[in-house]
């Protein structure tokens, strides 16, 4: 968006807000709280009594705050923790919201092996039972073949392709189909799409969701994914394969779950996180070279040794989890250092 547009689009929300408040427009004591990586903004709001509201600002054409504003009424319905949605101009793109304050959940960690930072996963990891259990998967669009076929591309057209310059493996489109048969394989819930720290807000030592607009009826694991194999943390596979066994066990007795043996759950969620990684891996590199966003390229390491952790999981993934290492790898880092970012800032 160019500064004329933020502009415009700032004056206008202003203009909104102020109607709805009985407030001139220049009264308003208004700041920007955060941006998205998408063309989402978000403003917080301080009233005259004190009380605080983010105002959400996606412009149309570029954002539809409809799916965010239908999944925050039927969640908040079905007793889960999102933000209350005071009002909205679905025609001019804003929402005003209840405020959650300024701790998202990685603000809490002390590194991956620290009690408090573990003892936070498994708070949040209570949440998405109950997001699971709670959260009606009907109406949501599909996570079907096509659209993880769509994330998968990401990595070649963009990481590849885009940025690279380089050929995917041979075993290419074997590895894409295993990993979407994998995906398909699964039984369907509700899946938030984003559920890493970054995401879950903490509100008086509780935990609440937001960013949740792509919400999507999809694979059991995917949410179990986005958390132990997020941005924040990089966890042992003693301790990861631990927290989903752990899972796999709640799921089964609630009900979520059919009966699959510890090993078939593992190698499922092995699975998603590749794919998982995969997707960020390409996503993050269209975000620096088609949205001209900062910042994103120095992560692609870290999802990179994700996506190891991943394949080492995965036998029959053998010869593409050594493409990874001995092609991938060094080509990234050294197109990173290229970039100005060293080895040591990534490493």
């Amino acid at each position: 968006m160019s500064e004329a547009d933020a502009s415009s689009r700032q004056s206008a929300l202003r203009h909104w807000i102020s109607r709805r408040h009985g407030l001139a427009p220049d009264a308003l004591d208004l700041k920007l709280a955060a941006d998205d990586a998408s063309f989402r903004r978000y403003f917080r709001l301080i009233l005259a009594d004190g009380q605080r509201r983010i105002l959400m600002d996606a412009p149309p054409g570029k954002e539809d705050i409809g799916p965010f504003i239908a999944i925050a009424r039927q969640w908040a319905a079905a007793g889960l923790p999102v933000p209350h949605v005071h009002a909205e101009d679905q025609a001019a793109g804003f929402v005003e919201l209840e405020d959650l304050g300024d701790t998202p959940l990685q603000c809490c960690f002390e590194g991956s092996g620290a009690a408090t930072t573990l003892a936070w996963h498994d708070t949040a990891l209570n949440l998405l039972d109950g997001l699971q259990n709670r959260a009606a998967s009907d109406g949501l669009p599909r996570y079907d073949a096509e659209l993880l076929g769509k994330e998968l591309d990401l990595f070649t057209d963009w990481c590849l392709g885009e940025w690279l310059s380089l050929a995917p493996p041979p075993d290419w489109p074997a590895v894409r189909r295993q990993l979407i048969e994998t995906a398909l394989a699964q039984p369907v819930v509700t899946v938030h799409r984003d559920f890493d720290a970054m995401n879950l807000m903490v509100v008086d030592d509780a935990l609440h969701l937001i960013d949740f607009q792509d919400a999507v009826a999809g694979p059991i694991s995917y949410d179990l994914v986005s958390l132990l194999h997020g941005r924040y943390c990089r966890f042992p596979a003693e301790r990861r394969q631990a927290w989903v066994e752990a899972f796999r066990q709640r799921a089964i007795a609630d009900g979520r779950l059919g009966d699959p043996d510890a090993a078939t759950f593992q190698q499922w969620v092995a699975g998603m996180a590749a794919q998982r990684a995969l997707k960020v891996l390409g996503i993050f590199v269209r975000l620096t070279l088609r949205d001209q966003r900062d910042g994103y390229l120095a992560r692609l390491p870290h999802f990179l040794n994700h996506l190891e952790d991943a394949l080492e999981a995965r036998a029959e993934l053998a010869d593409f989890r050594h493409w990874v290492s001995t092609t991938l790898r060094p080509a990234m880092l050294d197109r990173l250092q290229a970039e100005g970012i060293s080895r040591e800032s990534v490493a």
